[in-house]
């Protein structure tokens, strides 16, 4: 017997992605499209230092904004820009991830100062040593400007950046977006944004329970992560009337309750 044939008026199957793709989820793939975008940009630093891509330097304090513009986290690396950060927000074996401290998906901005001063400096450079101090007097300038700038007071940093040894300026930095317009309307709803902070709260909750902490880090960004979330729902919370639309009636009652 002949095998039927479709129907005009039949709807073509949608092709489904199979078990085997090696394609990551739309979210995760925009994140690591986002982050090359940003480090692809062009940056002029000053006059005796030729336009390159920002991910092209070497030395340089880095720092994550959430979707309000808030400062979140602050880093620093001597081993090129784009590949530190890269790894740091889309690699689980970093510590802040793997912890639960930051969430990958919550940053919307990043910001970077480089040292290109420095860029030909290596681990076995007699000027390592300097320019390793000036990264870290750097960091602390960033991480207690920021932390200032914060509604909350707050980095969600394990650990406070050392005190500087030498003094340093604050260089030309260069800020921009890691998200298109589509995934920042895709993530940025508030109610989406809770559900990830508590979830976020939830995971950070369990890593402290489950380990011996030698610090109280964690249980800082804890609190800090708890009022980041407790501060949106209050927003929203107002945003859609506040108390004025709360419901007025019996706890008990049931809607669905009909007369015998």
């Amino acid at each position: 017997m002949p095998p039927t044939k479709p129907s005009k008026t039949q709807k073509p199957v949608e092709k489904v992605a199979t078990t085997a793709t090696k394609k990551p989820p739309m979210e995760t793939d925009e994140l690591r499209q986002g982050i090359r975008r940003f480090f692809r940009e062009t940056f002029y630093e000053s006059k005796t230092v030729a336009k390159r891509p920002v991910g092209g330097f070497k030395w340089g304090v880095y720092a994550f904004y959430d979707y309000d513009g808030e400062p979140i986290y602050v880093g620093q690396t001597k081993e090129r820009l784009s590949g530190r950060v890269s790894r740091h927000l889309t690699n689980q074996r970093t510590d802040a991830v793997a912890m639960s401290v930051l969430d990958p998906f919550e940053v919307a901005d990043i910001e970077v100062w480089p040292l290109p001063q420095f860029e030909g400096v290596g681990s076995k450079h007699p000027k390592f040593k300097t320019a390793k101090a000036h990264l870290d007097a750097l960091e602390h300038m960033i991480f207690t400007r920021l932390r200032k700038q914060s509604r909350f007071g707050v980095i969600l940093n394990e650990k406070d950046p050392p005190a500087p040894t030498v003094k340093t300026t604050e260089p030309k930095s260069f800020r921009g977006t890691i998200l298109t317009d589509q995934i920042r309307e895709l993530r940025g709803h508030p109610d989406s944004r809770l559900a990830r902070r508590a979830l976020t709260v939830s995971k950070l909750a369990q890593v402290i329970s489950e380990r011996e902490l030698k610090g109280l880090g964690l249980r800082r960004v804890l609190l800090a992560q708890s009022s980041r979330m407790r501060w949106l729902a209050e927003q929203r919370f107002l945003a859609l009337g506040g108390e004025a639309g709360v419901e007025v009636g019996a706890e008990d009652e049931d809607s669905m309750d009909t007369e015998d």
